[in-house]
């Protein structure tokens, strides 16, 4: 004879397995799409370095100028996330100066991970392209990198890097993004390590400063914004749904739909 307490806990682990295959299913879509599009054969002591001729030539160009740049990383990393660096160019100046963390800086270099200087600021990372996800020109550009340099020199984890789950380079862009909202910056799911908090909360505005997220350690979180959309964050990955793009984000493999990254 049929318990009939039976049928209720094997409709809730039914339920429980859908949940967990979900996102698992998710996470191998992505996986699969990442490594169908990114290499990591690469040496870095010959890899591409550069300019991918994104940026605009400061001797043509002497508006201000503000760009945000991704690149898949380096190696390995690459299946999993991108790096991210930012580049300024005032009024009327002959180069640009580009704000980063370089991880290995921090350990066999001057102990500093936060690298501010001239360079070109469309540079290949070690053979990757970037991208541009944030552009701005113009008038009030200069107060926006005034307020990006100022921000930089500000941030609190410069001396520190930590692959996962952060503070990482991309921890150090989303920061930007929430201390100079004209960015408005929209961050990849990519972007392991954007949502690492750096205000010792667990709550705070989300990298474009246009919503909310609360997270834990970059671990486990949930981002609600009118440029993001609605992220969830479990161990680093990202899952969510971009309204305003009309796109799906996914571990790995990063924005699908019509602006991919």
């Amino acid at each position: 004879m049929e318990n009939p307490q039976e049928q209720p806990q094997v409709r809730y682990r039914k339920k429980m397995r859908l949940w967990l295959v979900i996102p698992l299913a998710l996470v191998l879509l992505g996986a699969i799409i990442s490594f169908g599009r990114h290499s990591v054969m690469a040496d870095w002591r010959t890899a591409n370095r550069e300019s991918a001729g994104i940026a605009p030539d400061p001797a043509m160009t002497s508006e201000a100028v503000v760009q945000v740049y991704i690149a898949r990383a380096f190696s390995w990393r690459g299946w999993f996330g991108v790096h991210t660096w930012i580049a300024t160019k005032p009024t009327g100046a002959e180069n640009f100066t580009v704000y980063q963390i370089v991880g290995w800086r921090a350990y066999h270099g001057d102990g500093t991970a936060l690298v501010i200087g001239e360079s070109l600021p469309d540079r290949r990372w070690f053979g990757a392209e970037p991208q541009v996800i944030s552009d701005l020109r113009g008038p009030g550009v200069d107060d926006v990198i005034r307020s990006i340099d100022a921000a930089a020199h500000r941030y609190p984890y410069a001396k520190d890097y930590v692959l996962w789950p952060g503070p990482n380079s991309n921890t150090f862009t989303a920061y930007i993004g929430r201390e100079v909202p004209e960015l408005k910056l929209d961050l990849p799911p990519t972007a392991i390590g954007k949502d690492f908090l750096t205000n010792g909360s667990i709550f705070d505005a989300s990298p474009s400063r246009t919503g909310y997220q609360v997270s834990l350690y970059g671990l486990l979180g949930v981002l609600a914004g009118v440029e993001e959309g609605l992220e969830v964050n479990v161990l680093g990955l990202t899952f969510g749904v971009d309204p305003k793009d009309f796109a799906i984000k996914l571990p790995m493999a990063g924005r699908i739909g019509f602006q991919e990254n």
